[in-house]
């Protein structure tokens, strides 16, 4: 019995794509401007240090403090510290404060 194996075309092959330049020279990982300076990011860290794998909740539980006290300023340093930690935990907290704003 003749067994025949043809393998999967998935389009372009990656080889070809960097032979034709279709990738772009810069590193597509890379969040320069998204998470935000060294200073949030020390303190990010430090902040994880001093609360484990709870720091994320600790964070969200801060910026909801400063946003139901009104103080705009802290409440974003908490959410930006919440957002390093946990993206996820940091939009949902940013939405709900969208739509008490709204709501």
């Amino acid at each position: 019995m003749m067994i025949r194996y043809a393998a999967a075309d998935h389009g372009d092959s990656y080889l070809r794509s960097v032979l034709r330049g279709a990738f772009p020279r810069v590193a597509v990982n890379d969040n320069v401007g998204s998470i935000g300076d060294d200073r949030m990011l020390r303190e990010a860290l430090r902040h994880f240090a001093a609360h484990g794998l709870g720091a994320a909740d600790a964070a969200r539980s801060r910026a909801e403090s400063a946003f139901f006290a009104g103080d705009r300023n802290e409440y974003r340093w908490w959410l930006g510290i919440c957002r390093m930690l946990d993206r996820r935990m940091a939009d949902a907290v940013a939405a709900r404060q969208e739509a008490a704003n709204h709501g």
